[in-house]
């Protein structure tokens, strides 16, 4: 009979295993990472970006490619944050990390009417320092803790209230350019991710700024897409294969594909894609 101390190792070996799949597959199928990197890999404290930075600085120790990892957090300076907690952890991993101030907390506060949701405006924010930062120090690129549930929540964000077939890449370049993201974990569930920060005990640091806000458009998706997990088992799988699965010959954007130049006489059909046309090929 398996001791239960040994049957948890097993299955946190399995998880650990699981994770590190996945988060392999991502960065060969998006070639996140490449020879010589310098990885800056963002730290918010919560458990996805503590189990993005676990794995990461697992995988380096095998990875076919040299490539260095800086953890960098953002300090901004939420009422009661507990600033000692990274930099403790940090120090006992033995990693190159850097702790950023920059009082964003004061101007959302400010700026969002209390009956408002503070996370656009505050990601946005954040998203600025940080790019700063990286380009500042030479980060070639920059590691979010996104994963495979942030990637289908945001599809259907853009869907309900944006109006746009739009989610969130594994990987993209800043809109200056000056940036490359990527989401290593990508195509990983956030079961996975809570079930493995749990068992690793990751000091988890919550956000006090909008995590107690209820009426958050994202926070009705992920109980639109949790109640059909449990009816539908399988679904929420099938969502995100159907992002890698794109057939825009079946959709409406004429800017995806050239509806009006195909015909009866052509060798190919609507049915096949080789009539797609990009942006910047119609524009040229």
């Amino acid at each position: 009979m398996v001791a239960p101390a040994q049957k948890q190792q097993y299955n946190h070996n399995k998880l650990h295993k699981r994770l590190r799949r996945n988060v392999g597959q991502a960065i060969a199928d998006y070639n996140m990472i490449e020879q010589g990197d310098r990885v800056m890999v963002c730290l918010s404290g919560g458990a996805d970006s503590y189990t993005m930075l676990d794995i990461l600085l697992s995988m380096q120790k095998t990875a076919p490619v040299d490539f260095d990892l800086v953890a960098v957090n953002l300090d901004q300076k939420q009422p009661d944050f507990p600033e000692h907690v990274l930099p403790a952890y940090l120090d006992e991993l033995g990693i190159e990390y850097h702790i950023l101030e920059e009082d964003t907390y004061s101007v959302v506060k400010r700026v969002i009417p209390e009956n408002k949701t503070f996370c656009g405006l505050c990601s946005r924010l954040r998203r600025g320092v940080l790019y700063r930062f990286a380009k500042e120090q030479g980060f070639t690129k920059i590691a979010l803790g996104h994963h495979r549930e942030d990637i289908i929540e945001t599809l259907f964000l853009n869907m309900f209230y944006g109006g746009k077939l739009k989610s969130m890449p594994p990987k993209l370049k800043s809109d200056d350019g000056a940036n490359i993201v990527i989401r290593p974990l990508a195509y990983c569930a956030e079961k996975d991710i809570k079930a493995y920060s749990e068992a690793q005990q990751f000091p988890i640091i919550p956000c006090n700024l909008c995590g107690s806000q209820d009426n958050l458009q994202r926070q009705a998706i992920k109980q639109m897409l949790s109640e059909w997990g449990r009816k539908h088992p399988g679904r929420v799988e099938t969502i995100f294969s159907s992002l890698q699965t794109i057939v825009p010959s079946h959709l409406l954007d004429t800017s995806a594909y050239d509806f009006k130049h195909f015909s009866q006489d052509d060798a190919s059909t609507p049915d096949s894609d080789a009539w797609l046309l990009g942006k910047q090929d119609q524009q040229q």
